[in-house]
Parts: structure tokens; sequence; C-alpha cells
């Protein structure tokens, strides 16, 4: 078994019984998405893992310390870089902004592609399901997520465009670019 099969099983188990927060569909489909994305930019199976592997420590409570041994250093790295520090002494809406500024200073900085394929997988399918709900609700998709403000959310997915710009020339980028101009209007 390579390590992409390795990690649909490990995610497959760990997002056992989670729904996303928006469709309400089973949560496993969303990581399995980034990989089908990362999938069209490169053929590389440890950051097609990585992107399966990119919520369980974040959402699942799986130890990175596990996720090195099982799935090696690189796909441990990949994984951390989509992980977020969740504050959790203060409630989610609360420390949003915070995150986020945290997480896209990393993603500024990394000279690492990897890195930036996996987030391009990563926002691109977040990007789909917020289109989907947006087209069904209008501004009213905002209201189910921790940041409600459709300003501070156009912050940050052009930001993330910005930074992912050494991604331009794949279809992955130029689709998530023309979803956020959908959502958010022009301007990325």
């Amino acid at each position: 078994m390579n390590v992409l099969e390795e990690a649909i099983i490990f995610a497959t188990n760990a997002h056992s019984g989670q729904m996303r927060k928006l469709a309400g569909t089973p949560y496993i489909l969303h990581p399995l998405e980034v990989a089908a994305i990362i999938s069209t930019i490169t053929n590389d199976l440890e950051i097609m893992a990585a992107g399966v592997l990119h919520d369980t420590i974040e959402d699942c409570g799986a130890d990175p310390r596990e996720i090195k041994q099982r799935f090696g250093a690189r796909v441990s790295a990949l994984v951390q870089s989509e992980t977020e520090d969740r504050l959790s002494d203060r409630p989610p809406a609360d420390t949003w902004q915070e995150r986020k500024e945290e997480s896209l200073l990393m993603l500024r900085h990394t000279k690492d592609r990897g890195v930036k394929i996996l987030w391009l997988g990563d926002k691109l399918s977040n990007i789909r399901s917020f289109y989907r709900e947006y087209k069904k609700y209008g501004d009213g998709v905002w209201q189910g997520l921790h940041q409600k403000d459709p300003k501070m959310q156009a912050w940050y997915y052009k930001t993330i465009a910005e930074y992912l710009k050494e991604l331009s020339d794949t279809a992955a980028y130029a689709e998530y670019i023309q979803l956020v101009n959908a959502i958010f209007g022009e301007g990325v």
C-alpha cells in the first residue's frame, strides 16, 4: 500500500461521522477533493497524502507525532503547514483573524512549492463549496461561519491568491481566481 492509500484510510477513520459545515456532506469528501485537485498539479504522492490528512490534526485531534511516524517527515511538515493553532482558550469567532494572519504569514514566507500546492488544493475546495452555497443563499452563507463579515473573508481569500501566484500557470489557480472574483468581486 502506498502513502496516499494509507492516508485515505487514516483520514477516513479520523473524520468518521463528521459533516461539512456549509454543505452538510460527509467531511471526508473535502480532503479527498483536496487530493484530487493536487493531482492536477503534481503526481507527488506525499503532497496528495498531505492533502488527505491536512485537517486530521486540527479537526480530529490526531497526534502530529503519529502523522510523522506513519507518513514521514515531509508529509508531516506539509500537514503542519495547514494546521492552525486553534487558540482553544477563546471562541473560534474571536480568534479567526489572529489565526488567519498567522497562517498567511507562514504561507507568505514559505519557499516550499509543496506547501503552496497543498494550500491551493485546500482553498480551491473551500471556495468551490462557498460558491455553491453563495449561489443558494447569497450573503446569508457567511452566517454559518466563524467569520461572518464577507469583507474579512474576501481579504483572506484574496491574500491567499496573492501568495500563491507562483502557481498561476495551473488550471487550479485559474479556477480559484475565477471563484474568488465571482463571490467577492473583481480585484484578484
